[in-house]
C-alpha cells in the first residue's frame, strides 16, 4: 500500500509490523496446511509445509541435504508413536493436525505478547486498536494515502472483535482472542468467515461472486499470457460444484459451502496424499527408508515446516 512521503509514513510501518498480518484478516476453511495452492503440477511446497510446518519448512530451506535428512529422520521418530517401525495414516493425520495446533498455539502467543501492553493477561478492543491503528485514530488516517482502506481495515477489525468477544465486556481472553485471529476454528465465527470472503471477493458491491470475481481472486493474468489449466479447472469449479443453483453467482449459503466445508477433513486428505505419493512398496505404509528416498519431496511438502512445525524435545503430541 503507497503511503505519503512523510514521516507520519514510518510510523505507519512500525504500526503496521504489529497489526495482524494480512493473511489472517482473510479467512478460509480451517487452518490452511501452508499458504501455498495444492497443485503437484507445479511443485510440492504445499506438502512440504504440511509435513514439517509452515515456519520448518523455512528453516529447511536453510539446510544442507544432509542436515535436512538428519531432522528428517527425527520427526520420522517422533511422528511413529507405536514404535513399530512404521508411520500408519492414522500416525500421520494426528502429527499433521499436532502442527496445525500448534501453529495456531504459536501464532496467538506471538500475537498475545504484542497487543497485551499491561499483562494483566486480556486484551481490551481499546489496547488492540491503539496498538494497530493508534497513530491515526486522531488524525483520521489523513497521512495515510487510501484512507477508505484503513477505515474498512478498523471497521472490520472491530466486528471482528466484538464476535470473538463472546460475553461482549469488550475485552479478549486468550480463548476469544484466537477467535479473533483464526475465527475459521469456532462455530460462533463461522457466519463471519462468509462475509469476509464475500466481502473480499465481491468486487462490485453486490453481496455475491460471479465467475470474474471468483477467478479473478486467484489469478490476474499479465498482458497477453495464457489462462493455466488449473484455472480453466476452477472455472468448472465454480459451474458444476461452487454454483448449486446455477444461477451465475455464489451466495452466502454457496460460499460457506465452499470455504466451510466441514466434512473436509484437509489433514487426513493431505495424509493419503503423502502416503499415496511416497509408498513406494504400496503396504499403506511409510518406513525411514521411504521417507528418506523422498525426502526431495518431503522437504518439499507441510509435514516439515521447521518452524511453525518446529520439533523440539519439549514438543509432545
Amino acid at each position: 500500500m503507497k503511503l505519503l512521503r512523510s514521516l507520519a509514513s514510518i510510523c505507519l510501518l512500525a504500526v503496521a509490523a504489529l497489526s495482524v498480518p494480512t493473511q489472517e484478516k482473510r479467512v478460509h476453511h480451517q487452518s490452511d496446511l501452508s499458504d501455498r495452492a495444492h497443485d503437484d503440477s507445479h511443485g510440492f511446497q504445499y506438502d512440504h509445509e504440511a509435513f514439517l510446518g509452515k515456519e520448518e519448512a523455512k528453516t529447511f530451506d536453510q539446510l544442507t541435504p544432509e542436515e535436512s535428512k538428519d531432522k528428517l529422520a527425527m520427526i520420522v521418530v517422533r511422528i511413529d508413536t507405536d514404535k513399530d517401525g512404521y508411520i500408519s495414516h492414522a500416525e500421520l493425520h494426528h502429527w499433521i493436525k499436532h502442527r496445525q495446533r500448534r501453529y495456531i498455539e504459536e501464532n496467538v502467543n506471538k500475537h498475545w505478547k504484542d497487543y497485551d501492553k499491561n499483562q494483566d493477561g486480556k486484551i481490551g478492543w481499546e489496547e488492540y486498536k491503539n496498538t494497530t491503528y493508534g497513530f491515526y485514530l486522531d488524525e483520521e488516517f489523513d497521512d495515510v494515502e487510501d484512507k477508505a482502506t484503513y477505515r474498512f481495515m478498523l471497521t472490520r477489525d472491530e466486528r471482528r472483535f466484538k464476535t470473538a468477544d463472546r460475553d461482549g465486556d469488550g475485552i479478549a481472553t486468550r480463548e476469544e482472542f484466537t477467535a479473533f485471529l483464526h475465527p475459521e476454528e469456532f462455530d460462533h465465527m463461522k457466519d463471519l468467515v462468509v462475509q469476509e470472503t464475500v466481502e473480499d471477493i465481491d468486487k462490485n458491491g453486490d453481496g455475491k461472486i460471479d465467475i470474474n470475481e471468483y477467478i479473478g481472486d486467484m489469478f490476474s493474468p499479465e498482458s497477453g499470457e495464457r489462462e493455466p489449466d488449473w484455472v480453466q479447472t476452477e472455472r468448472k469449479h465454480f459451474h458444476e460444484f461452487r454454483d448449486a443453483n446455477k444461477d451465475g453467482y455464489l451466495d452466502n449459503a454457496e460460499v460457506a459451502h465452499w470455504v466451510l466445508p466441514g466434512e473436509v477433513d484437509h489433514a487426513d486428505n493431505e495424509a493419503k496424499h503423502l502416503i499415496h505419493e511416497t509408498d513406494t512398496d504400496k503396504d499403506g505404509l511409510l518406513t525411514l527408508s521411504e521417507v528418506l528416498d523422498n525426502s526431495d519431496y518431503i522437504i518439499t511438502s507441510t509435514i516439515t515446516d521447521f518452524g511453525g512445525m518446529r520439533m523440539d524435545e519439549h514438543d509432545e503430541l
